[in-house]
């Protein structure tokens, strides 16, 4: 059994609801923010993922960073070197979505040059009338920077766990093949070795 921890650094414009989505994951379902309350620096929660069909479990730590542009220079400093990314953009506002190249801009020199697993995820998807970025257009700009893609509704409780749980799969499918390939280079090695992770 193995315990492995990442830090999964979530980014986005203001308002598009990264906060009400992490707590919705974090909480199982039973909180939702319902007053708008902005995110100034960064908050930090953690959830303990297990992962499906092994005995193995990753410990997320979700660093919220603030979306409003200027208050993002100073939340940057707290992001370190994250092992996962969840970039969150919103379903009825078009900028939110042209926005996301600008995100990857600023987190890519904090990867130091590493591949990071990550998501592209579209919320408010409830709000189906007042939509401005179709599902087709969310999936190719996805699959563009080599990211999955989803589309969740913090308000109704829809899909917000399955982003979190793909990125800690991702982080355990890195794990194995980091064991893997340093067994294959020494197979008298006596462990696994434990996986890198950027603090």
């Amino acid at each position: 059994m193995v315990k492995l921890r990442a830090r999964c650094l979530l980014v986005g414009d203001a308002a598009v609801g990264k906060s009400s989505l992490t707590q919705m994951f974090h909480s199982d379902g039973m909180l939702f923010q319902k007053n708008y309350s902005m995110t100034t620096g960064v908050e930090l929660q953690m959830k303990c993922v297990n992962i499906p069909e092994s005995d193995d479990s990753v410990e997320l730590y979700i660093i919220d960073s603030a979306g409003k542009q200027t208050l993002v220079e100073a939340s940057e400093k707290m992001w370190g070197e994250p092992s996962l990314l969840c970039l969150v953009f919103d379903l009825t506002d078009q900028k939110s979505f042209a926005n996301c190249s600008q995100w990857m801009e600023r987190v890519r020199p904090h990867f130091q040059g590493h591949h990071v697993p990550g998501v592209l995820v579209g919320n408010k998807s409830d709000l189906s009338t007042r939509r401005e970025v179709q599902t087709s257009e969310g999936e190719e700009w996805a699959q563009s920077q080599g990211m999955e893609y989803f589309e969740t509704s913090a308000k109704e409780k829809e899909n917000c766990d399955a982003p979190f749980l793909s990125l800690a799969r991702a982080f355990h499918s890195l794990y194995q093949e980091s064991c893997s390939t340093v067994q294959n280079l020494s197979p008298a090695y006596p462990t696994s070795p434990p996986l890198d992770i950027p603090s």
